[in-house]
């Protein structure tokens, strides 16, 4: 039988096969979630570089923020990814969840970086 972390590599690993057989060369949003902090970044895969990258534990929303586990949280790191990413010239990605399911904190994150200017 599988351990738990075996299933969610093989997941994570599903997912993001995928999204590069469709990503016609567009960088990755790459999304990891722990109990206390939420993390997002992107990646160009054919380059094999981090173009921007936000999480709970910047300096800039840790200050404001209550608790990094929350989906105020995960809106608040959206929106400064897509700031930077702005920044970095990235307009255009495809949004990679890993082995997390859509929903709460994930989502939250996923729509504050549209809000934000990032087209998926």
């Amino acid at each position: 039988m599988a351990s738990r972390k075996d299933t969610l590599v093989r997941r994570a690993n599903r997912v993001r096969r995928q999204i590069k057989a469709v990503a016609n060369g567009r960088p990755r949003l790459s999304v990891h979630r722990s109990s206390k902090n939420i993390y997002a970044q992107i990646i160009d895969d054919v380059a094999g570089k981090t173009l921007a990258s936000a999480s709970t534990l910047d300096t800039d929303l840790r200050s404001s923020l209550k608790t990094g586990a929350d989906t105020a949280a995960a809106s608040a790191v959206g929106k400064l990814l897509a700031e930077r990413a702005s920044k970095a010239g990235v307009k255009d990605v495809v949004f990679d969840r890993g082995a997390f399911i859509y929903h709460g904190r994930v989502k939250a994150l996923a729509e504050a970086a549209r809000e934000g200017g990032l087209n998926f």
